[in-house]
Formats: C-alpha cells, structure tokens, sequence
C-alpha cells in the first residue's frame, strides 16, 4: 500500500479492486459490491456511499423502495426500466438518473444480458432497503403508506 500527503497529513491510499469483493445476492436477483462508505466498505467515506451492482437479465431488480438519502444510478452496460415517483422511463448504458430523497424507485434489467450500474448515494450511512429485503419485509407497492408502482411497470419482486 503506497501513501501520500494531503492537507489532511499523511495518508494510505487504498484502492477497492471488484474483482476482489465478495458483495452480497439479494432476492430480487441482483449482486451488490459495495465500494465506498461506512460499515466496513473496503474505502471509508463518510460523506458518501458508492457501489456496483449486476441485475441478472430478465428481471434482476432493485425493488421500490425510499430513503432519505439523495442518490444517482448509472447504467454502465444493458438496459433497463426505472420508475421514480410517478414516472416510468427506458434506460440504457450510459445514462444517468437522479433519484432525489423520499421519493420511491426501483430499477428493472428488461434486457437478456446483464444490467450493471453503479449507485452513489449521500450522505453516506444504512439504507433500510437492504435489510428489509434481505429479511423479507420490505414493503408492497400499493399497500399501506408504500405507493403504488407507475402504470406499466414491471412488478416488484420480494
């Protein structure tokens, strides 16, 4: 590990290399690396958050959801269908959408390779998003507070 100097004083570099990252699967059939963060992340920020992720094709999905944190998407290679809020649009590589905070989205891959885009959300912290999938409580679009998906859209997984 090379370090150097900064108006901070001395300090390692550290570089997180994604072939080196185990990351973790989620039910909605995607694999997530995180990159930058807090909570172990292999470079410490506490500004930000900043990851990969790979949607499985047809279907691998980032289920509608919310927090409180502003966020963008950007799709590195496929395609996909982003809902935020009311609105349902196409995306594909190269392109870049904003989700600002509280407001529900979710990313579909709907092509037949694999979706791979990258998240930075700030500030940095916990998204209860991945724990309630994870432990299978996310919310229902449509019921209760959680609103219902844009028309069209393809269905949220749990």
């Amino acid at each position: 590990m090379n370090s150097g100097i900064c108006s901070y004083g001395l300090f390692p570099m550290i570089i997180a290399d994604l072939a080196t990252l185990p990351g973790r699967k989620f039910p909605a059939r995607r694999w997530t690396r995180g990159l930058v963060g807090q909570g172990g992340q292999p470079i410490a920020a506490k500004g930000f958050a900043m990851g990969y992720v790979v949607l499985e094709p047809g279907g691998g999905q980032v289920p509608w959801h919310n927090q409180e944190q502003e966020e963008v998407y950007m799709v590195l290679q496929g395609r996909g269908e982003i809902c935020v809020g009311a609105e349902r649009r196409e995306i594909a590589a190269g392109q870049a959408v904003f989700l600002p905070p509280t407001v529900f989205h979710q990313l579909t891959n709907t092509g037949d390779e694999p979706l791979h885009m990258m998240y930075i959300y700030c500030p940095g912290g916990d998204v209860a998003h991945w724990r309630q999938e994870l432990d299978g409580t996310l919310p229902p679009a449509g019921v209760g507070p959680t609103p219902p998906l844009p028309p069209g859209a393809q269905s949220q997984i749990h």
